[in-house]
């Protein structure tokens, strides 16, 4: 995966965990809320349907105080009782019922085909035996039992709640029920619009979730394009840079074989003629002449060591990076007057490939602005190796100059060359300077192979 769809993950996946976890929350109160409500509905109507049943019961119980009350209970006032409650009813399925103690149907009027049986072990749907139940509501005194029986009008098997009474003196259950389809109705209406309010607000959330989406996306490409073309910005004058220095380099080497070894290497040519003509007329002064421009030949050749070491050191691969720095510290005080001291741990090391180089040029570097621009009269290298780590020290005692300028501004080849080496080998690099004193310090990590005592 590319850095920039890594970038645009990272900022997009936060964002839809996020929301998914807020669509959770949103939906688990949601139903928790539908639970509540449809059930503060059902507590509703339950409450007043219970208030209605006792009403009916108790309308029922005082039609037949008469026949009940008189005190002859004979079979005659027991037969006039079930037939004046026959003949009760409210509504479509409101009916009264009546069972003894034995859970014989002693009268139903919708379902006439029970009246005679035993109905104790009956039970409903959900295994619980109704008639029992029944009975043990009414002897409690509680009343009230809620199971599902078979509705006369439709034929199919409904929840009813059923509040019954018992007629000690006779033995009898009276009682009757109230189906609940309007309840379930309620009920699942409540939840309804519950799951259509969770629908809404997800769609709202998933809308927003969308919106948010797409401008973490598009803030993500527009940075993405705008870190793309800074760093193509970059790497274009980082090109640059290689290529005109590359060129000051050409230029320099140029200017140094043609100022300096060309024209040394012409005046030998000239003296080894001048020699040859001389020797040829048989005068003495010729073996002078020839003594002067072999003279001039070690020149040359002294040029051409200089120009090469100047392009790389070649102790970097005989005697390594200390006696190199030292050679290089020894040579730019004898070029700038300047007095130098060196300092290591002479120590033998197992470096990256490419460290032992980029050390050097670092003090080539740090040398280079110090005899341009520091106006200094002592400077200090230290090199010293460790464990793991190497770390490089030069001081001088110049009118030194404005890092935070310098950093801000990017100005000076020198000092983003030897922040470009240190970043590139993982290292770390501190500029300090006041007027007496700039502290170039750099830490790189390598392996020691063994101290040198």
């Amino acid at each position: 995966m590319q850095l920039k769809h890594k970038i645009v993950a990272l900022g997009i996946l936060p964002l839809v965990m996020a929301i998914a976890v807020i669509c959770a929350l949103v939906i688990s109160l949601n139903r928790q809320l539908g639970d509540q409500q449809a059930q503060l509905i059902e507590d509703s109507i339950l409450a007043s349907k219970r208030a209605e049943l006792k009403n009916y019961v108790a309308m029922a119980q005082s039609l037949i105080a008469p026949l009940y009350d008189d005190g002859k209970g004979d079979e005659h006032a027991q037969q006039q009782v079930l037939e004046e409650l026959r003949k009760l009813s409210f509504g479509v399925n409101g009916y009264f019922f009546v069972y003894d103690r034995e859970g014989r149907s002693l009268m139903h009027s919708r379902q006439s085909e029970l009246v005679g049986q035993y109905l104790w072990d009956m039970k409903d749907p959900h295994g619980l035996p109704v008639i029992q139940a029944l009975l043990k509501s009414a002897e409690s005194g509680e009343g009230f039992q809620r199971y599902a029986w078979n509705k006369p009008s439709t034929g199919q098997v409904t929840d009813k709640l059923a509040y019954v009474v018992m007629l000690d003196r006779w033995g009898w259950m009276l009682g009757t029920g109230i189906y609940l389809e309007d309840v379930e109705r309620a009920t699942q209406q409540a939840r309804d619009e519950v799951a259509l309010g969770i629908r809404k607000t997800m769609l709202a959330i998933a809308g927003v979730a969308l919106v948010a989406v797409l401008l973490v996306f598009a803030g993500g490409m527009t940075l993405n394009v705008s870190e793309h073309r800074l760093a193509d910005r970059k790497l274009q004058r980082l090109t640059q840079r290689i290529v005109s220095l590359q060129e000051e380099e050409r230029s320099r080497v140029s200017r140094e074989l043609h100022d300096g070894i060309s024209q040394v290497l012409v005046s030998i040519k000239f003296q080894f003629e001048l020699a040859s003509h001389v020797l040829e007329k048989g005068q003495d002064r010729g073996l002078g002449i020839l003594r002067e421009a072999i003279e001039r030949l070690g020149e040359a050749i002294g040029e051409v060591r200089s120009l090469s070491h100047d392009l790389r050191s070649s102790l970097l691969d005989t005697l390594g990076l200390p006696a190199a720095i030292g050679q290089l510290a020894a040579e730019f005080e004898q070029r700038s007057g300047l007095v130098v001291t060196y300092d290591n741990n002479a120590f033998e090391c197992e470096l990256v490939d490419g460290l032992p180089v980029a050390l050097f040029r670092i003090v080539q570097e740090g040398l280079t602005n110090i005899e341009r621009h520091a106006q200094a009269h002592h400077v200090s290298i230290t090199l010293q190796g460790a464990a793991e780590f190497v770390r490089l020290t030069v001081v001088d005692d110049g009118i030194g100059f404005n890092v935070a300028q310098v950093e801000r501004r990017h100005s000076g080849i020198g000092l983003r060359n030897i922040r470009e080496r240190v970043e590139h080998f993982g290292g770390r690099l501190e500029l300090a300077s006041m007027p007496g004193r700039s502290v170039l310090d750099v830490l790189l990590p390598l392996k020691i192979a063994a101290a040198k005592s």
